[in-house]
């Protein structure tokens, strides 16, 4: 029986940085050494969950939604589903044997039912950067909800909280807040998808991105795995 492979947004970025790198991880197990743990950014997450989900319990647009012409997606029990990294939002692709699946941070409803994803981002640089990685993080979301028969306006919306350094310290930590809206491409994730799902099915690993930082760590972890 052939294997079946579950992806996520992390996977495909994989991917995209080193075919190599992402065959290692999914057919071997054998993983990139983790970085530092997030464990600030983890703790902001979940306080930012809470904040959203009391304004969305009143009924109350957040104050980063004022231009936006949506409500926060009022089916928390939803949500909570979507947004559990063992669950989330998935979709499995017959013709390719495989799951899609990522967890939101959170979703907008607009006035004509359509849903975006939204995702919080917190970081200590000085300004807020739309990276490739969360691009391809809303475009894997909005293909999701799509595929799960939501219609979408293919928006993405990133809420982030940015230290703000000006003041220093003073046993507290304070953030300059703003929302980005960015187009979103689900189109895009079909193809990426069968791509990834196709690399997954050869018996041999592909070569290393050139710029790959991480293929001679694989060749000295590869002799221990034989």
């Amino acid at each position: 029986m052939p294997e079946r492979f579950q992806l996520s947004p992390n996977s495909l970025n994989l991917y995209l940085e080193c075919p190599c790198c992402f065959w290692m991880d999914k057919k071997k197990g054998i993983k990139r050494p983790p970085p530092y743990p997030y464990a600030l950014n983890s703790a902001i997450d979940v306080l930012l969950k809470e904040e959203f989900d009391e304004f969305r319990q009143k009924g109350e647009k957040h104050p980063l939604m004022r231009e936006i012409n949506a409500k926060l997606f009022s089916n928390q029990k939803l949500l909570d589903q979507w947004r559990d990294n063992f669950s989330g939002i998935r979709y499995f692709d017959r013709k390719i044997n495989a799951t899609l699946f990522g967890a939101v941070d959170d979703v907008l409803e607009f006035p004509d039912k359509k849903l975006a994803p939204l995702d919080y981002k917190s970081t200590g640089s000085k300004v807020a950067n739309v990276y490739d990685r969360f691009q391809i993080q809303m475009d894997v979301y909005t293909y999701l909800l799509e595929k799960n028969g939501f219609s979408t306006p293919r928006k993405g919306y990133l809420a982030f909280y940015v230290v703000d350094k000006t003041n220093g310290f003073k046993d507290r930590l304070p953030f300059k807040k703003e929302m980005h809206e960015i187009d979103t491409n689900p189109d895009d994730v079909e193809e990426l998808f069968k791509g990834a799902i196709n690399i997954l099915k050869k018996e041999t690993p592909p070569v290393h991105s050139r710029d790959c930082k991480f293929s001679a760590w694989y060749k000295g972890a590869q002799k221990y795995d034989k």
